[in-house]
């Protein structure tokens, strides 16, 4: 079995060790981005619709994480899970700003997921690619909420700058409008 891992297949396996970091690297409690961006709303009242997505992340992404592991300890592989920067993200800006964050590591993990199946069809590990499935199609679910989130929010943002822009006019001269839609003129002193 060891010959066999060490030959053609040793880049799966170093691949499937990929994967399960970058799991745990979403979803460590040290450094867990999904569950940093929940913890960054102070009361749930406050909270946008796609917080709970992230709180769901945050548990989902370290089960599947140890299923990965679990998969290198069913195959007798070596678990050696890389060590890279984790995200340094101190202040997460706007909700805008927060999905953009998710999204990119959403796709992050989809790149190393789809790197990982092309390894595996290319050296025939079928196991391995039945495992693979379920997690891809979840993973293109993820992105496209997270998708269907950016657009909601650049909309809302979009919205937000407009409904101040046309109240700007009037604050800055004074005056407002009447009841017949015409400009009144600001109290005299």
């Amino acid at each position: 079995m060891k010959n066999y891992i060490q030959g053609k297949q040793l880049g799966c396996w170093v691949a499937v060790n990929c994967v399960a970091f970058y799991e745990l690297n979403i979803s460590d409690a040290d450094a867990d981005a999904y569950f940093m961006m929940t913890c960054y709303y102070d009361e749930e009242s406050d909270a946008p619709v796609y917080v709970p997505f992230f709180q769901d992340q945050a548990e989902v992404k370290r089960a599947y994480a140890k299923q990965f592991i679990k998969y290198l300890k069913e195959c007798q592989s070596k678990i050696c899970l890389p060590v890279t920067k984790r995200p340094d993200i101190e202040y997460w800006g706007t909700d805008l700003q927060v999905i953009v964050i998710a999204l990119e590591m959403e796709k992050e993990l989809q790149k190393h997921l789809q790197e990982l199946k092309s390894l595996a069809s290319k050296n025939s590990e079928t196991d391995l690619l039945k495992f693979l499935k379920k997690f891809l199609v979840k993973q293109k679910r993820n992105i496209k909420y997270l998708e269907y989130q950016h657009s909601y929010q650049k909309e809302l943002e979009r919205l937000t700058a407009e409904e101040s822009t046309s109240e700007e006019p009037v604050e800055a001269s004074g005056r407002g409008l009447t009841s017949e839609g015409k400009t009144a003129s600001p109290p005299s002193l």
